[in-house]
């Protein structure tokens, strides 16, 4: 699966002029990582509705939020390490929510007993997710710049927010179950990738004396928010 990162330039000159537009209204950008969170709580109640097309939307939405939060914070100024921490760990919350909307979609009384087996792979895609996260926080932790894998935040977002959009429940849902099948078996993946990553690049690596008693070298607190 090709990556993202290839409309990411093309992306920000697109929404330059939007960037720019909330830094001179002094939007601060832990208001806008807080509304972004909110848009994906929104999308986890909607696909307990079963509104899955109006859940991807909202999920699409807290995406290009969580672009904009970070831009601004940089054009503004005002970029922190509390405020990528909070970012990051309302991208992890936002998943854990989302992912739990759709385990009760699947989990509601009267569904058909061949829907249960889906909630094994919503639990294998949220753990998936959240793996992909942790490695590339751990390793950081350690200075290395482990940005690799097939399934990084913004193929998640793209994939089940797009998906839930333009398909919805069609077919009895059988697109979005192999959507979430997709995202369950490339997320394991792409933990992996970032673990064969790591040692291929930090075996037989001495730890420093400060890493080996467990703190966090100064200069991985000034990378960029975690995805």
């Amino acid at each position: 699966m090709p990556s993202l990162k290839v409309f990411r330039d093309p992306v920000y000159r697109i929404i330059e002029p939007v960037t720019q537009a909330l830094v001179r209204w002094k939007v601060h950008p832990n208001t806008i990582s807080t509304v972004g969170f909110l848009s994906t709580v929104g999308a986890g109640f909607l696909y307990h509705l079963d509104h899955v097309r109006w859940a991807g939307f909202l999920i699409l939405l807290g995406g290009v939020l969580d672009i904009f939060d970070g831009r601004v914070a940089r054009e503004s100024g005002l970029a922190s390490k509390f405020g990528s921490f909070y970012d990051s760990t309302m991208d992890r919350l936002s998943e854990i929510v989302v992912f739990l909307g759709l385990l009760s979609l699947y989990n509601q009384y009267g569904r058909e007993l061949a829907d249960v087996w889906m909630v094994y792979v919503i639990f294998l895609a949220m753990g998936g997710s959240l793996m992909v996260s942790y490695t590339r926080s751990r390793a950081e932790a350690l200075g290395l710049d482990c940005n690799v894998g097939l399934m990084q935040r913004a193929e998640r977002v793209v994939l089940l927010g797009a998906g839930s959009l333009f398909f919805g429940l069609m077919w009895d849902g059988l697109i979005l179950m192999i959507i979430l099948v997709i995202l369950a078996v490339t997320s394991i993946l792409t933990a992996a990738q970032r673990m064969v990553w790591v040692y291929q690049n930090a075996a037989g690596v001495p730890l420093d004396e400060e890493e080996s008693e467990g703190s966090v070298p100064d200069h991985a607190h000034t990378m960029e928010k975690l995805k």
